[in-house]
């Protein structure tokens, strides 16, 4: 008998032989109102990773992008960060910091997140429940998390990037309140979902560059690993996935980060480098492989595609399990190059499972 998705995922991220390997797509914005029916054809002819899409169903000229990610249109959030975005359906960037100074400090408060998610919305935690009831009836994973950049990048919003380096720097007393405060916002919507019951919990945030990590391993044990660990044991003592995302260069963090709980992690593939990856981590935790989105998958020829996507799997897989992959599509990304990684994503998802792959 088949397994359910959920089965197939959970065994994967715990080497228990899958049937095959988890890939997941995700099509920003820009990129859907870019290529807008073109997109919608590639989308169609690929069921085994869109099973309930139907074409037509978007109406373009009234799409909508989510809060903050429409271009021209400046939207504050709940924690009082104003965000604006250079091209719509893409993520923004925070513009406006409330604790540009800490003479602000005893004004600001956090949000309460049981009440309001972070752009103010009002926060519906039974249909959360609901929601996750039915995905276990269904046979899918069952998945909650903290928002992109819930900690590291939380304290740059807030306070300004320069500003929150140098209170590292300068090891400024008003730094640790900070971080308590977002430690306590985090743990309330931890604790609701692990009350709701989940099999994964996701977090995550960009700590790398291109070349190195933002911050030294030394700076983030010293103010990031603690929350990280005060958060993610108590998933991990409910027999709960964590699952940490991070852009940028980040082999220098993966050992800590496992550490503190991860037993999933999603780094970029090129920046990191796959043989490195191969070495220092394949067997120890499941890689969830995000696939190049800057040169090979947005200007590389068809076959350049298929050989990566083939070189990853070969490189990083095993009759085991433990390997993932992910995508994020944007543009300039043609409809062409989706069609030759969906098609790639075909060939290769059961490579270790159908007997063509040796170990």
């Amino acid at each position: 008998m088949a397994l359910t998705n959920r089965e197939n995922y959970l065994r994967n991220a715990s080497f228990q032989y899958p049937e095959f390997m988890p890939i997941h797509f995700c099509i920003s914005g820009a990129s859907w109102d870019m290529w807008r029916d073109k997109l919608e054809d590639v989308v169609a002819r690929h069921p085994v990773f869109w099973p309930n899409f139907e074409k037509g169903k978007r109406d373009w000229d009234s799409f909508q992008f989510g809060p903050g990610h429409t271009k021209g249109v400046r939207e504050k959030d709940a924690w009082g960060c104003a965000w604006e975005t250079s091209m719509s359906g893409i993520a923004p960037v925070a513009v406006e910091h409330p604790l540009l100074t800490w003479d602000a400090w005893d004004s600001w408060q956090a949000p309460n997140p049981l009440d309001v998610d972070d752009w103010g919305r009002p926060a519906d935690w039974e249909d959360t429940r609901r929601r996750m009831r039915e995905a276990l009836e269904r046979g899918d994973l069952r998945s909650g998390g903290l928002p992109h950049g819930f900690f590291f990048m939380r304290l740059t919003y807030l306070r300004g990037f320069e500003n929150m380096m140098v209170d590292m720097a300068t090891e400024e007393p008003l730094l640790w309140q900070l971080i308590d405060a977002l430690y306590a916002h985090n743990r309330a919507i931890v604790d609701r979902y692990l009350d709701i019951g989940i099999d994964v919990m996701s977090i995550g945030e960009d700590l790398g560059t291109q070349t190195t990590s933002i911050i030294s391993p030394e700076m983030f044990r010293k103010y990031c690993k603690p929350s990280y660990e005060k958060l993610l044991q108590p998933c991990r003592e409910a027999g709960c996935h964590v699952m940490m995302h991070s852009d940028g260069y980040i082999m220098d963090l993966i050992d800590d980060l496992m550490m503190a709980g991860v037993t999933i992690i999603n780094p970029q593939d090129l920046v990191n480098g796959i043989d490195n990856l191969r070495r220092e981590f394949k067997g120890r935790v499941c890689i969830r492989l995000d696939v190049d989105r800057q040169t090979i998958v947005p200007y590389g020829t068809r076959q350049e595609i298929g050989e990566l996507v083939e070189e990853e799997v070969r490189t990083l897989g095993s009759t085991k399990g433990g390997l993932e992959l992910i995508v994020g599509i944007y543009p300039p990304t043609t409809p062409e190059n989706i069609d030759a990684l969906a098609c790639a994503f075909e060939e290769f998802r059961t490579f270790w499972f159908d007997g063509r792959g040796k170990e």
